[in-house]
């Protein structure tokens, strides 16, 4: 894939390209006869199969398949996290359409608002042992 090493400006906004994906595969979909349901079911099995790929790329790159050995970079890793995050975007902007920005920001707000409470005031629960090493006597 030819993704530029270095800085590439975050401050665009992805969904215009979103939107013109999201269009452009429900047109498709739509001309084969799928139904809408359909068609974002099939999206939604979409984001499984990238992260299937993503979880290759790992494998890959740290070479635990004895028959691959590294077969993949981490660049490579990141480069599927990626194309696992636009799947999602697009499924997401399918289902929703234009509301899809305004969903999105509501849901990291209030999910981002739970991590990072902890941290504002303080709290190092996240740096505590699970809860099955404090079982085994690993941890406290």
């Amino acid at each position: 894939m030819g993704i530029p090493d270095g800085h590439i400006p975050s401050d665009a906004p992805p969904w215009d390209d979103i939107s013109r994906l999201a269009a452009l595969f429900t047109s498709l979909d739509t001309e084969r006869g799928i139904t809408p349901e359909q068609q974002w079911t099939l999206q939604v099995l979409k984001i499984s199969e990238e992260a299937g790929e993503t979880a290759q790329a790992v494998i890959g790159a740290w070479g635990t398949n004895p028959r691959k050995g590294r077969s993949h970079t981490w660049r490579q890793v990141q480069e599927e996290v990626a194309d696992t995050a636009i799947t999602s975007l697009v499924s997401l902007y399918r289902m929703l359409g234009e509301e899809a920005p305004v969903f999105f920001d509501a849901v990291l707000a209030e999910k981002s608002a739970k991590f990072l409470a902890f941290e504002e005031a303080g709290d190092q629960r996240h740096g505590a042992p699970c809860a099955a090493a404090v079982d085994q006597g690993e941890g406290g």
